[in-house]
């Protein structure tokens, strides 16, 4: 086996190849989904970032920050919703030069129905043993994490960045996490990708937060010698 094969049978290279056979199924089920509301997956992806954002104001900017497009396509998809009637443009109440995207009743009833994962994956996905899917979960966790770093992809409002998680607060628990906004004791199968009531922690304790998550300690038990956090073992 040469260099070139070695590298394609590589953990990371089947795990790649893996996301790419996944990211095909959820782009097949988009397009099934969009004809049938008369949408493009983009229109729908923005239909659903307005309603996720809730009162944060959304702008065209924001659109193409958040989806990874350029801003002329965030514009041309924003422009046909407005045709639809599913979506208006309005004064921002902060900076009356600036605009902001608001639902209709319409648009937002479709944002809700944008807003449901495709069946054939969220069922592959609950058929996995509970350890399993926190193991998923933890995984996809590290893997943005990286891309974040890296730019390749927007900020996600991630438990692990947030100000309120506290992980590994209660060691050998079902529930060995801890949300201070719920002012509970969550699992890793609880943590959240994407989450309304996230809000970010200071730029210094972010990789602290994943480093303690991914090393099975807390905070404040967490080593003065700092390791990397996408590698460490839990214990």
């Amino acid at each position: 086996m040469d260099q070139e094969d070695t590298e394609k049978a590589s953990a990371p290279a089947q795990i790649t190849a893996g996301l790419v056979k996944l990211s095909l199924a959820l782009r097949h089920q988009a397009w099934q989904a969009s004809g049938r509301s008369g949408l493009t997956p983009t229109q729908a992806q923005i239909l659903f970032l307005v309603e996720s954002l809730g009162s944060s104001a959304v702008s065209v900017s924001t659109v193409a920050e958040q989806l990874s497009v350029t801003k002329g396509t965030a514009s041309e998809a924003v422009s046909a919703l407005e045709r639809k009637g599913l979506l208006r443009k309005e004064a921002d109440s902060s900076d009356g030069r600036a605009v902001v995207l608001e639902l209709t009743r319409k648009g937002r009833r479709e944002a809700q129905r944008s807003a449901q994962w495709p069946d054939v994956v969220l069922s592959a996905i609950g058929a996995l043993p509970r350890v399993e899917q926190a193991a998923f979960l933890r995984a996809l966790i590290g893997v943005i994490r990286n891309l974040q770093e890296r730019g390749a992809i927007p900020t996600a409002r991630m438990c692990a960045q947030c100000r309120f998680f506290r992980p590994n607060q209660y060691p050998g628990r079902d529930k060995p996490h801890h949300c201070a906004y719920l002012e509970a004791p969550i699992a890793d199968v609880d943590l959240r990708i994407d989450c309304n009531e996230m809000e970010p922690a200071e730029i210094d304790l972010q990789p602290r937060l994943i480093e303690a998550l991914y090393a099975g300690r807390s905070i404040e038990t967490l080593s003065k010698n700092p390791t990397n956090p996408t590698k460490g073992d839990r214990t």
